[in-house]
């Protein structure tokens, strides 16, 4: 058996995946990234390929690197954009997805996908951290709550408190000073959730998303920002059946596997 990985070094996490020559995933590993990219993905990859079974990267057929730091992956045979590893990650795990809308720890892309899983069309926002996902753990700091337990609270709001500040550093002051007000604390979590959906808006429309999307990325777990972005788009936010962080590294994985089975 053949085996092929993918390893998808971010900016706050780093993500690795090795597949087998018929596709199924072998194993899965996900790390928070360190300073340094290449021992991001040295430690990545030593633990999914421990997982695999495996002993070193050259066990494997082929090794794609992507990400922020796929050009600091020493053992990749090549690197390939994030952009289109995300879509063919998603391709494979649900082929009906057509748009998809990226929330990594410092942007947020829009994705149009084509038949095949790969990129038509997309559109992305790397000026500001505003609904990144540094921007959801400095909102949890201002809560002082864990980031799961953060994602959660707007879906007890009864009523929203409008965040008006764009930028993540004004609009933590700006949460700051209403939990220190006594505003009820998850009617300004569905403030944030509302207004980070709002940016999205124009991302979806890019991306070609017209009833149906699909979200990647570490954000995709926030609970409080599906219900709104299904909300403010008016479009299904469609659930993934495998972690939606993991798409980068799958479709990396994915990428070496096609060019592996091709090389043979």
């Amino acid at each position: 058996m053949k085996y092929f990985g993918g390893c998808d070094v971010g900016s706050t996490y780093t993500k690795a995946v090795i597949l087998d020559e018929t596709g199924k995933m072998v194993s899965s590993a996900t790390i928070r990234s360190k300073i340094r990219a290449e021992e991001s993905a040295r430690s990545a990859m030593q633990e999914v390929l421990t997982a695999a079974g495996l002993q070193d990267s050259k066990d494997l057929t082929y090794l794609i690197g992507t990400g922020y730091g796929r050009n600091k992956v020493p053992f990749a045979d090549e690197n390939v954009s994030e952009i289109s590893c995300h879509a063919m990650g998603v391709h494979v795990t649900d082929p009906s997805v057509k748009a998809i809308i990226d929330i990594g720890g410092q942007d947020v892309k829009g994705i149009a996908v084509d038949t095949d899983g790969t990129v038509k069309n997309f559109a992305m926002n790397d000026k500001c951290a505003a609904g990144t996902g540094r921007f959801y753990e400095a909102m949890a700091r201002s809560f002082e709550m864990e980031l799961p337990e953060f994602s959660k609270l707007s879906l007890k709001a009864k009523n929203v408190i409008p965040i008006t500040a764009q930028c993540t550093v004004f609009a933590e002051s700006e949460v700051i000073s209403l939990v220190g007000e006594g505003k009820p604390m998850e009617e300004i979590a569905a403030g944030i959730q509302m207004a980070v959906a709002k940016r999205c808006f124009v991302m979806a429309k890019k991306a070609g998303a017209v009833d149906s999307i699909a979200l990647t990325g570490g954000c995709a777990k926030n609970d409080g920002l599906k219900a709104a972005i299904e909300k403010v788009l008016k479009i299904k936010v469609i659930e993934l059946k495998v972690d939606p962080q993991l798409m980068g590294a799958l479709g990396a994985a994915e990428f070496a596997r096609q060019k592996g089975l091709k090389m043979a």
